[in-house]
C-alpha cells in the first residue's frame, strides 16, 4: 500500500521549458509526461486537473508547444507536457527534431513514472497515436490512455468508441483507460487516482 500523497493542486506553476537533457530539472521529483496529438485537448486536461483556467496555454494554433514544458505541482510532482505530434503545418525537419527530443526524454529520464497518452474519443486513434502507444509498450514505460472530449459523444455510445480505440491501439488490458471530459470534469478523480498510484 503506497502512502497517501496529498497534493495541493492549486500550488502549481510552470517551472521551465527544456529542449534537451541539459535543461531538465536536476532532482528526483517524480514526473508524469503527457503526450498526444496537437489538438487532442492536452492543455485543457492539464488545466482541468490543476483547477486552473490557463496555466497550460491552449492555443488556437495547434503545434505551438515546441519544447518540453515542466510544471511543478506542490513541490511533490511534475507534469511534463511534450510537444503535440501529427500537426501538418510543421516541417519534416522540425518534426524530426521534436521526435528526437521526446524520445530522449521518454527513454532516458529516471524521474519519469508514467505517460498519459491522450487520444480523441470521437475518432479512431491516428497512426501517430498507435506509434506512441507501441513505443511506450516497447520501452516498458507505464502508460495511462486518456480518451478526451467525451462530452462531445452521447453517453450511450461511449462503450462503442472505447472498444474501437482499444482495438486500434491493440490495447493491453493491464493498462489504465480513462474516459475524460475537461468540460464536465468526467474522469477527473479517476485520472488523479491513477496518476498518484504511479508515485
Amino acid at each position: 500500500m503506497a502512502e497517501e500523497i496529498f497534493l495541493n493542486t492549486h500550488n502549481a506553476s510552470i517551472l521551465l521549458s527544456a529542449a534537451n537533457k541539459s535543461h531538465y530539472p536536476q532532482d528526483d521529483l517524480p514526473e508524469i509526461a503527457l503526450a498526444g496529438r496537437s489538438n487532442v485537448g492536452k492543455s485543457s486536461f492539464i488545466n482541468c486537473l490543476l483547477g486552473r483556467k490557463n496555466l497550460a496555454r491552449t492555443s488556437s494554433k495547434p503545434g505551438k508547444t515546441q519544447l518540453l514544458n515542466f510544471f511543478n505541482i506542490d513541490d511533490k510532482l511534475r507534469f511534463v507536457d511534450v510537444p503535440g505530434y501529427g500537426y501538418a503545418k510543421v516541417s519534416k525537419t522540425e518534426r524530426a527534431k521534436w521526435g528526437k527530443m521526446i524520445e530522449e526524454y521518454l527513454t532516458s529520464r529516471d524521474n519519469l513514472r508514467a505517460v498519459v497518452s491522450l487520444v480523441d474519443m470521437r475518432h479512431d486513434p491516428s497512426v501517430d497515436d498507435v506509434q506512441m502507444y507501441e513505443f511506450l509498450k516497447y520501452y516498458e514505460i507505464p502508460v495511462i490512455v486518456v480518451a478526451t472530449k467525451a462530452d462531445k459523444i452521447p453517453r450511450g455510445k461511449w462503450n462503442k468508441h472505447e472498444s474501437a480505440i482499444k482495438k486500434k491501439l491493440n490495447f493491453d488490458k493491464n493498462d489504465n483507460f480513462i474516459v475524460f471530459s475537461s468540460e464536465t470534469r468526467h474522469g477527473y478523480d479517476e485520472a488523479w487516482d491513477t496518476i498518484l498510484d504511479y508515485l
